[in-house]
């Protein structure tokens, strides 16, 4: 029996969170992913489908690494720009990682920048 990669069963997991949390047009979703040296967010509206903004730890203006203060600055650069859209509440759709760490420090950097969820 071949084995089952790390990453399938966190898609396997995802799937499975997908079923509960959908992101409407009054509350979207803030999706997480997470790499090994960098983390990504964006916030998604999935009865258009359409992304309405991102942040990376890869964006050079940023200055973040992919380390928990670096995810903690990624989650206040998105906060800040869902509310120059107008967006205060949004539903986190942790991509089947487990709260913790990095992906913990970038909602805690979200609420800290004023998103609620």
């Amino acid at each position: 029996m071949p084995r089952t990669s790390r990453n399938t069963l966190r898609v396997v997991r995802h799937n499975r969170l997908r079923k509960k949390v959908v992101g409407a047009t009054e509350r979207p979703r803030l999706a997480v992913f997470r790499s090994l040296k960098h983390i990504s967010a964006q916030i998604i509206d999935d009865t258009k489908g359409v992304t309405l903004c991102a942040a990376s730890s890869l964006e050079k203006d940023l200055k973040a690494s992919g380390n928990a203060e670096g995810a903690k600055a990624v989650g206040k650069a998105l906060a800040n720009r869902a509310k120059e859209l107008g967006i205060s509440g949004v539903v986190f759709d942790r991509g089947g990682y487990r709260y913790h760490g990095r992906v913990a420090s970038l909602a805690d950097g979200a609420r800290e920048g004023g998103l609620e969820f």
